[in-house]
C-alpha cells in the first residue's frame, strides 16, 4: 500500500520534484531511489505568516508496488434505448447526461445556443460593442455560462455526490491532472472549450444526441405528466425532461409560470464587480512586493454582516478579466473569467450583497412569483441607462464608492467594452449601495489597501444565482405536481458552481433512472 506524507516547503521547494521526493525519503526513512513514484494528492498553500508556505500532501509508492494508472471511464452505447430529454448543455445537463448513459438511458441534449466554435464568435461581436446574440453569448451556448469563466471546481458542499469521480470526470476529457489535489481547483477560460467539445463527442459516441439552437417554446403536459418539449414546430419527446437551463434562461421561467407549472420566488444576490491591480492583491495576501515565479496569482475570500445583512465576495478570479454578460441588448451586465495561466495583470470579483424577499414584496402584485426576476431586470437596465450604449459599462473608483463621491476620472480595466465614470451608489437600490459602501469599510480593515483609488466597482453582477426556484420533491426530485419533470442545477436553484451543478446532474441522472424503472 502507498503511504501518504505531508511536507511544509517553501514554494521554490514545492515546485522542485527532485527536492521534494528526497525530503519525502528522508522523512520515510528510505532511499530516494526506492521510491518508485512521488504522487501529489493535495496541496495548499499558507499565507498566514509573513513566510509563505506551501503544504504538499505526498503518496509514496515503492519499488515494486503496484502504480496507480491513468483515469478512465468506459460509456456503453444507448442506441436505441429509452430516451430522455434534457433541456441545457451546462455542467448540470451535461454530467446529468454521462451518467444516463452510465444507466443505459439515452441522453436527447437541446441546447439553445451554438456550439462553442461559433459562440466564441458571438462572444467576440460582443467584446467588440457589437449586437448581443439572445441564443450565444456568455450565459448561452455549449457547455453554458461556466465554459468561458474562470472555472473554478471548488464546492462546500460534498455531500452532493462523488466529488473526486467529477474531478476525475474532466481530467479524462482533458482537463490537467492538478485538478484533482489542488486546494482550490480550476481550469481556465482557454481550456474549457476543448473539454466541453470532448464531453459531447463521449455522449454522441455512445449515441447520445445533441441539438444547437433548439430553444424550448413550449412544453407537453397532458394528465399532469410532461411528454416532451416544443422546440418551434418541433415536439421531441422523452420517459422524462431534466430542466438544466442554467440561471439566466428568464423565457424558461415565464414559461412554466404560463403553463401552470409551479415556481417560487427565492432570495438572490447583487452588487458589482470589483477590479484591482492583481499585483495589490499578491503584495496584501502574500506579505511581499512581488510574489514571485512560484506563487499564482493571489485570490481572497470576504464575508462580512452588515446590520443583518450579508455582504461578501463571489466568483473571485485572479488575473483576469471582466466580461459582458448581457443576454439581451436591454441589460448591462458583468462577471469574471481567468485563464489557465491567470496571465492578466488584473484581479476581478463579484462583491454583493443578499436581496431577500421583503426587497422585491413590491413587485409581488403584478410579477407574482417572478417578482425577484423583474428587480433583478430593473437593477440591469439601469446599469444600461447610467452606462450609455451598447456593451460600456457604469463605474466608480472605489475610494469614491465608499465616501460617495463622483470620480473624475477611472484607471486602466480589462473590461474591453469600456467603462465610463458614473455615481452608482446613486441609483442603485438603496440597501445595496449601503451593504456594499458598509462591506468594504470592513474588508479595508482586514486587507490593508483594499479600498484604493486603484481599485474600480463596475456595474451590475446580477447573476450570482437564480431569484426563482423550480420546487422539486426531496425524495424523488421529480417536480411535486408535474410527473416526469425534473429540475436540475442552478437554473432550478439547486447548484451554485460548476462542480455542485455538475453533481446535481448526476444525482437527478439517478433519480430519473429510479422513475423509468
Amino acid at each position: 500500500m502507498p503511504q501518504q506524507i505531508t511536507l511544509t516547503l517553501t514554494p521554490r521547494q514545492a515546485a522542485d520534484a527532485k527536492f521534494y521526493t528526497a525530503q519525502a525519503a528522508r522523512r520515510m526513512g528510505i532511499r530516494e531511489a526506492d521510491i518508485a513514484l512521488a504522487r501529489v494528492v493535495k496541496r495548499s498553500i499558507d499565507a498566514r505568516q509573513r513566510q509563505v508556505k506551501v503544504n504538499l500532501t505526498l503518496e509514496i509508492y515503492a519499488d515494486r508496488e503496484p502504480q496507480p494508472g491513468p483515469v478512465h471511464f468506459d460509456y456503453p452505447s444507448v442506441e436505441g434505448r429509452t430516451e430522455v430529454v434534457i433541456v441545457g448543455s451546462g455542467p448540470a445537463g451535461l454530467f446529468a447526461a454521462l451518467r444516463l448513459i452510465e444507466l443505459g438511458l439515452r441522453p436527447v441534449i437541446l441546447e439553445r445556443g451554438r456550439d462553442v466554435s461559433a459562440r466564441k464568435r458571438d462572444i467576440a461581436q460582443i467584446n467588440r460593442n457589437g449586437a448581443v446574440d439572445p441564443d450565444s453569448n456568455y450565459a448561452f451556448g455549449e457547455g453554458g455560462a461556466g465554459t468561458f469563466s474562470d472555472g473554478k471546481l471548488f464546492t462546500r458542499s460534498k455531500k452532493r455526490g462523488d466529488y473526486n469521480k467529477a474531478l476525475q470526470t474532466l481530467v479524462f476529457h482533458g482537463a490537467t491532472p492538478e485538478i484533482l489535489y489542488e486546494a482550490h481547483p480550476h481550469i481556465g477560460t482557454d481550456r474549457l472549450p476543448r473539454i466541453m467539445q470532448n464531453i459531447r463527442q463521449t455522449i454522441v459516441d455512445a449515441g447520445g444526441v445533441f441539438r444547437f439552437e433548439s430553444r424550448v417554446t413550449d412544453l407537453k403536459i397532458e394528465k399532469g405528466r410532461i411528454c416532451g418539449v416544443w422546440c418551434g414546430d418541433s415536439l421531441i419527446e422523452g420517459a422524462a425532461v431534466v430542466l438544466a437551463t442554467g440561471h439566466s434562461a428568464r423565457d424558461i421561467y415565464e414559461l412554466l409560470h404560463r403553463r401552470g407549472v409551479r415556481i417560487e420566488a427565492k432570495p438572490f444576490a447583487m452588487g458589482v464587480r470589483i477590479e484591482h491591480p492583481q499585483a495589490l492583491i499578491d503584495s496584501i495576501q502574500y506579505h511581499c512586493e512581488t510574489r514571485g515565479e512560484y506563487l499564482p496569482a493571489a485570490s481572497y475570500s470576504l464575508v462580512s454582516q452588515e446590520n443583518g445583512r450579508g455582504v461578501y465576495s463571489f466568483c473571485m478570479c485572479p488575473g483576469g478579466f471582466i466580461v459582458p454578460a448581457m443576454t439581451d441588448a436591454a441589460q448591462s451586465v458583468v462577471n469574471g473569467m481567468s485563464p489557465s495561466g491567470r496571465t492578466s495583470p488584473y484581479a476581478n470579483s463579484g462583491l454583493v450583497t443578499e436581496v431577500r424577499l421583503a426587497d422585491f414584496e413590491h413587485l409581488r402584485g403584478e410579477w407574482g412569483e417572478l417578482a425577484g426576476l423583474r428587480f433583478q431586470q430593473q437593477f440591469e437596465e439601469l446599469a444600461r441607462r447610467e452606462g450609455g450604449e451598447h456593451q460600456i459599462a457604469p463605474a466608480q473608483r472605489v475610494t469614491d464608492f465608499v465616501a460617495g463621491r463622483a470620480s473624475g476620472s477611472l484607471p486602466a480595466t480589462s473590461y474591453i467594452p469600456g467603462v465610463t465614470p458614473s455615481r452608482l451608489d446613486r441609483w442603485m437600490p438603496g440597501f445595496i449601495a449601503q451593504g456594499l459602501r458598509q462591506g468594504l469599510t470592513t474588508f479595508g480593515r482586514r486587507m490593508r489597501g483594499y479600498v484604493t483609488a486603484e481599485a474600480l466597482v463596475v456595474g451590475v453582477e446580477s447573476r450570482t444565482s437564480t431569484p426563482v426556484r423550480v420546487p422539486r420533491d426531496p425524495g424523488t426530485l421529480m417536480h411535486p405536481e408535474t410527473e416526469g419533470l425534473f429540475p436540475a442545477g442552478e437554473g432550478a436553484g439547486y447548484a451554485g458552481g460548476i462542480i455542485s451543478a455538475a453533481l446535481d446532474g448526476e444525482r437527478i441522472a439517478e433519480a430519473v433512472k429510479n422513475y423509468i424503472r
